[in-house]
């Protein structure tokens, strides 16, 4: 009898009564029923293909339904409309930071820092100082206030933002933190637009 050696790949096939042996070089056995039944082929990549009967063909895969398409998106939210409610929304975002006089942003602020660092995100460039404020801008009647104006109090002495409703948001005095406060809560000096 020759002798043959097997290779990877190589399929060695025998019958014993109703099973079938088939073994390949690297992969193990496996046993097979025989069936009279037309053999469908598998294929297992990097060993070959078998034909192995009473297997019923896999059907194709249904395609996949994608679902109903997306409608628009949503409007991304209204920006505000004009430089001082942008600043107003600026500020807004600051409130419960921390005071510290002659600070700036973007974490602490004493009451010009915080006017200036929002105007700033706003695009607008505005005095460092209450003294500088109070000058610059044009000047707005209290019965006139628009989100965003400044509004000026104590002789100048302290400045916030008109937040509307009768409300400013300001960076108070040390030891209290960014916050909305009643507009009258001060005494009223100026207000300007810028």
């Amino acid at each position: 009898m020759a002798k043959h050696r097997l290779r990877r790949g190589n399929r060695l096939q025998f019958s014993t009564g109703s099973l079938l042996i088939a073994a390949g070089v690297g992969v193990g056995a496996f046993l097979l029923p025989v069936a009279p039944a037309a053999a469908e082929p598998i294929t297992i990549p990097g060993i070959g293909t078998f034909e192995v009967p009473g297997v019923p063909p896999v059907p194709p895969a249904p395609a996949p339904n994608p679902g109903p398409l997306p409608g628009p998106l949503p409007a991304p939210p209204a920006l505000p409309s004009t430089h001082g409610a942008q600043a107003l929304a600026a500020a807004e975002s600051k409130i419960g930071s921390p005071y510290i006089w002659g600070a700036t942003g973007p974490n602490a602020f004493d009451c010009s820092g915080l006017v200036q660092w929002a105007y700033k995100q706003a695009g607008i460039s505005v005095p460092r100082t209450t003294y500088d404020q109070v000058n610059g801008g044009s000047p707005v009647d209290k019965g006139s206030l628009q989100p965003g104006d400044l509004v000026l109090f104590n002789g100048a002495n302290h400045v916030g933002l008109y937040a509307g409703n009768g409300t400013v948001v300001h960076a108070p005095t040390s030891g209290q933190p960014v916050k909305q406060a009643p507009l009258d809560s001060m005494p009223f000096y100026a207000a300007r637009r810028y």
